[in-house]
């Protein structure tokens, strides 16, 4: 069972954005939203130091999130912006996708994730650790996984303890309502498999 979608934030997210200089056109935005990844970060991070902060431990299963599934709770929604809480679990990746017609940005707030993105020739991993953040312009395509925290010498136990769920804070404007699943082709090239309209978050959990 997923997380339960919840109330906003309190307060917004984001503020007003400041106008045009005085004497200038308002040009209507060029994309789908006048948001831009700049903005989805900053939202992020404002949702990641409310969880960490402890305003949404309610959200969270007792005992913690579960360590064998996803899962995913709205924390804030309006017809501007939306912002998830994800858990994330080995064996539990989202596939290849892209976000539709939304842009997109991330918080990882404990444990690590491999992202593995398209860039239109082969597919590049990069590694997202506690802190790091992520943004995701339109027509971004990527799979995103758990991954295994770093072993350190001053922790010689950590290789064999139990793997934690890792956490993250993700936001998308507009809200996301579609993905396009992908698979890579024998002649590396990007084909797409299916599109779904969607009310949960980054694939089956």
């Amino acid at each position: 069972m997923s997380l339960p979608l919840i109330g906003p934030l309190i307060g917004p997210l984001i503020g007003p954005l400041s106008g045009p200089p005085s004497g200038t056109l308002n040009l209507p935005s060029p994309g789908p939203t006048r948001l831009r990844v700049p903005d989805l970060l900053h939202a992020c991070d404002q949702a990641a130091d409310a969880v960490l902060s402890g305003r949404y431990d309610h959200v969270l299963p007792a005992g913690g999130p579960p360590d064998l599934r996803r899962t995913f709770a709205r924390i804030h929604g309006d017809d501007e912006l939306d912002v998830w809480l994800i858990s994330w679990v080995p064996g539990r990746p989202t596939e290849l996708h892209d976000h539709a017609g939304s842009l997109g940005a991330l918080t990882v707030l404990s444990g690590s994730l491999n992202e593995f993105r398209w860039d239109g020739a082969t597919l590049r991993r990069r590694r997202l650790e506690a802190g790091d953040q992520a943004g995701f312009p339109l027509g971004w395509v990527h799979d995103v996984v758990w991954a295994p925290r770093t072993v350190s010498e001053s922790d010689p136990g950590s290789a064999s303890a139990r793997p934690e769920p890792t956490l993250s804070v993700h936001a998308y404007s507009p809200p996301l309502t579609a993905m396009s699943y992908y698979e890579v082709t024998h002649g590396d090239r990007l084909r797409r498999r299916r599109t779904e309209l969607t009310d949960h978050l980054e694939g089956p959990s």
